[in-house]
Order: C-alpha cells, then sequence, then structure tokens
C-alpha cells in the first residue's frame, strides 16, 4: 500500500471516523431506549423507523433537498456578494464604517421568523424571498470577518506599498483584501449554516417545496418519522456544505499557517 494511499485513508479517518462513530452510539442508545420504553412513534420515533420512511420516500426527499440546497446556497452567495461589497466601502472610508455598521447590527438583530412573511407579501411565493431570507441571514458575519480581516493587516506591508506610492484602493486590493480570507472562510463555515436555517425558516411561510414544507406538514399530520427524517436531512445538508467549505479553504488557503500545522498533524 503506497504511503499516499495511507495519507488518504488517515485524512478520511481523521475526518469522517470520529463523528460517526459518536453517532453510531447515540443511535444505537436511542433505539434501544425506545424499543424497552416502547414509546409511541407519534411521540419519539426510533432511528430505524426514521431511516425506513426516508428510504421509502428518497426520491420526495431528494426533491426537497435539492430544492432547499438551491435557495441556500442561492442565498449565501448573493448575501457574501454584498457583504463583501459593504465591508470593502467600510474599508475605505471611516465615515462610511460608522454610519453603515449600525445598519447593519440592525439587520443581524432583527429576527428572521417576523421578517418572513413580510417579505412573502412583498415578493410573492416563489423562490426570491426564501433567498432573500437566506441572504439576509448570511450577510452579518460575512461583512465583520471581512472587514475585521482586512483592517488587520500588517503596517509593515501597507507603509511598503504607500512608499511605492500605492493609492488606498491598491493596498485594498494587493493586500488587505488577500488578508481576509482566513477570516472570510472562518465566517463562511458559520454563515453556510445559517443559510440553510433561513431557507428553511423562509419555506415554513412560502410554497409548499423544499425540507422546511416538510416539516410543517409532518407537523400537522403528527407524522413524526417525515418530520425526524426532514430534519436529519438538513443536519446531513448543514454538515456536507460545511465540508465544502473547509475543503475549498484548505485548497485556497494551503500557504497559510493554520492549514500547515492541520497537515502536520499527520
Amino acid at each position: 500500500m503506497s504511503a499516499q494511499l495511507i495519507s488518504m485513508i488517515k485524512q478520511a479517518y481523521y475526518w469522517i471516523g470520529p463523528p460517526v462513530i459518536v453517532f453510531l452510539l447515540v443511535f444505537a442508545v436511542w433505539e434501544i431506549s425506545v424499543r424497552l420504553s416502547e414509546i409511541e412513534d407519534y411521540l419519539l420515533p426510533a432511528p430505524s423507523a426514521i431511516i425506513t420512511e426516508v428510504l421509502t420516500n428518497i426520491s420526495d426527499y431528494a426533491f426537497n433537498t435539492i430544492v432547499t440546497i438551491g435557495e441556500a446556497i442561492g442565498g449565501f452567495v448573493l448575501g457574501s456578494i454584498f457583504a463583501i461589497i459593504g465591508a470593502s466601502i467600510m474599508y475605505q472610508s471611516r465615515f462610511l464604517e460608522r454610519g453603515l455598521l449600525p445598519v447593519a447590527i440592525l439587520i443581524k438583530v432583527t429576527p428572521i421568523i417576523a421578517i418572513a412573511p413580510l417579505f412573502v407579501i412583498w415578493f410573492g411565493f416563489g423562490l426570491l424571498p426564501k433567498i432573500l431570507i437566506a441572504a439576509i441571514i448570511t450577510f452579518f458575519p460575512v461583512l465583520v470577518n471581512c472587514l475585521s480581516g482586512m483592517r488587520a493587516t500588517s503596517s509593515d506591508i501597507t507603509d511598503l506599498l504607500k512608499s511605492l506610492n500605492a493609492s488606498k484602493s491598491e493596498i485594498m486590493i494587493k493586500a488587505s483584501f488577500p488578508n481576509s480570507y482566513p477570516y472570510l472562510f472562518a465566517s463562511f463555515k458559520i454563515a453556510i449554516p445559517l443559510a440553510v436555517i433561513g431557507a428553511v425558516v423562509a419555506e415554513w411561510f412560502s410554497g409548499d417545496r423544499g425540507l422546511g414544507s416538510m416539516i410543517i406538514r409532518a407537523n400537522n399530520n403528527l407524522d413524526m418519522p417525515q418530520l425526524f427524517g426532514a430534519v436529519f436531512v438538513l443536519a446531513l445538508m448543514g454538515v456536507v456544505l460545511t465540508s465544502l467549505v473547509i475543503y475549498i479553504e484548505k485548497r485556497v488557503l494551503f500557504w497559510h499557517d493554520s492549514q500547515k500545522v492541520e497537515n502536520e498533524i499527520w
């Protein structure tokens, strides 16, 4: 067995092994507890009943999962773009930062569940309100982290660029924005699960597609296996999307100290 293959197996175990073991233990205890206590399915279904439900209706779950993923990724991309643009504007002017940051905080502290019905009234029951809700919940963490990364640029680098008559925009493009990459990826790992949450909340109020709609229907029908199935699929979706961000981070920031230290584990 080649050293490269052994390294790949170790890396796979490093990321997949521990959580799989923990989840299997939790599900085993859950299954045994439900069977011994004879709890009814409409109160707490056993993991085996949930798995059977998902496999029996796999096409329905697959369709609704694709819908929710599309809404979440669309909102994540839209919110991240506006957040990066906003951070770039704030970086250029302290006055604009002091003026715009309170607005961003206001957006952050406004409960998503309170504005979702308003967006449905304004934009209808289609895809747009769901993407906008996901974008809003994504916006603040990306904005703050991007701005913090830009502000954390080494003064030695900025002084060197200033000595070469670089403008503030050139300093931002060549030094400050690249310096924010680790901060951005840290915010992406926070924002992508939040985008999923935003999409699900929007689905509660608009439309009949997506995992959020499945949860509402299952709750109304007291169909706990379906409700838990949709929740588990959502959790798996969040794990997969976050893992994808981590994978991209490792590829893009291979030069950063955090990635070098992690790679040295093996």
